[in-house]
């Protein structure tokens, strides 16, 4: 049974600072590192090594200046809704709501694409296992976690991440004397430069919902400090991590062999393991450890963004914009236990469609929306108050906002002109809600 938090911290449903740079650096890297380990493969099915290699240069150009960018907001505004409260303040309710809209959008899609390659990655060891059954195990046991307490959620989070870390690692160590320049010029752009455009998607899957850790600003000790070196930190950690991933991977035998299996013209949802089996086959030690911390890498995303998710929607709940029950806490365990069940259950639905590409597209709808209306918000909260305190200011103002909200509008651009249905889908949702929040909320 956990501790009975005091009746203040249930009326005014806080939650508690518990958590250090450490532990944001692993929620930060945990968040984003199951990228490395699925989905970024699919990019190359639309632009090949050379196409895939340019989009994911400018997004990594566009994250490292957001990321900085939204340093200084999270360390001004520390709450739980993250982007959701800062263009609150900045731009007003109606922009507000889309902005939160967009940032529940891209960590609720987040997770199911995550749970149908955890399933993929252990259907390898366990082929009697439905992966849609062990999908919605993972489901429910993270969750559960997350419910339990922010803490234990964290402490795990972060042991997972540095054994996902470690065996991307080893993974390199292994594939990188395999390596060939020519496997990377083979076929190089299949597409033509359109397949540039078409990649967006999946070299953005390699760092979605690095913005996370903001989410949790409200929860963290000396918020200000804390965020600024685990952001920092962990942004640094995921741009070599992703540059060091591509490379050992496709030059192994080219892009088509991590991206097809052999024998099948259908997109697997786990390339590292054919890369390694190219070198090791599919018997070796090394090949089962990899899957085996891979999973890790996947629960640790998959889990961690569960966590964001939570905050995101229980500030939804906390003014009003949700039901007002998506905003309380848990009595017993101070974590937001009623954001985090109806969010599992909106997951599942998604998962329930068996469309991993179109589902990680929907999420990075999400938060390009986000990046755009946040960099906007940056250049708000500068002008209107000038006097805010901010811990932490951007570097190279106004070439690190100007440039990410740049680099976020292209790309939301081009995704939408790529993927015309499932931007309708998007932008359905996004109407639907906002006539929804038109019509029933009402000002406190």
């Amino acid at each position: 049974m956990g501790e009975t938090k005091p009746e203040s911290a249930v009326v005014d449903n806080k939650l508690e600072p518990k958590l250090g740079p450490l532990m944001l650096w692993g929620l930060g890297v945990g968040y984003v590192i199951s990228g490395m380990y699925f989905g970024w493969n699919l990019g190359l099915a639309e632009g090949g090594t050379l196409g895939l290699a340019i989009a994911t240069f400018f997004i990594i150009i566009m994250y490292v200046t957001f990321t900085f960018s939204y340093t200084e907001l999270a360390c001004a505004i520390p709450k739980a809704g993250g982007a959701f409260d800062y263009a609150n303040r900045a731009l007003g309710k109606n922009l507000g709501f889309l902005t939160g809209m967009a940032q529940n959008i891209e960590f609720i899609f987040a997770p199911p694409a995550i749970a149908a390659a955890i399933g993929a990655y252990f259907h390898i060891f366990f082929p009697a296992i439905d992966t849609l059954l062990i999908a919605l195990a993972a489901y429910i046991i993270f969750t559960s976690l997350n419910i339990v307490g922010v803490r234990a959620a964290a402490t795990f989070e972060l042991v997972i991440t540095i054994l996902a870390v470690v065996e991307l690692l080893i993974f390199a160590g292994v594939t990188l004397p395999a390596f060939e320049f020519k496997n990377l010029q083979a076929n190089s752009l299949p597409n033509g430069f359109q397949g540039i455009f078409a990649a967006l998607p999946f070299a953005i899957w390699f760092f979605l919902a690095i913005e996370g850790v903001a989410n949790v600003a409200e929860e963290a000790r000396n918020p200000q400090r804390s965020i600024l070196i685990g952001f920092g930190s962990a942004i640094f950690t995921l741009v070599v991590l992703c540059v060091l991933t591509f490379v050992s991977s496709v030059g192994v035998a080219g892009w088509e062999a991590i991206v097809f299996p052999e024998g099948s013209t259908t997109a697997s949802d786990s390339p590292l393991p054919l890369a390694l089996g190219k070198i090791v086959g599919n018997e070796h030690i090394l090949y089962h450890l990899l899957i085996t911390v891979g999973l890790f890498g996947l629960v640790a995303s998959f889990h961690g963004i569960i966590l964001a998710a939570g905050r995101s929607t229980f500030e939804f709940g906390r003014v009003g914009y949700v039901p007002k029950a998506l905003g309380r806490v848990h009595p017993k365990t101070g974590t937001p236990a009623n954001a985090l069940v109806v969010n599992m259950g909106i997951g599942i639905l998604a998962l329930l469609t068996g469309k991993t590409g179109e589902i990680i597209t929907i999420a990075c709808f999400g938060a390009l929306t986000l990046y755009i209306l946040s960099m906007i918000t940056f250049f708000v909260l500068r002008k209107n108050e000038p006097d805010l305190k901010r811990p932490f200011r951007v570097p190279l103002y106004p070439l690190f906002p100007a440039t990410a909200l740049v680099i976020a509008t292209i790309a939301f651009v081009a995704i939408t002109w790529y993927n015309p249905m499932l931007a309708l889908v998007y932008f359905g949702l996004l109407i639907i809600a906002y006539i929804w929040f038109k019509l029933t909320y009402k000002e406190s």
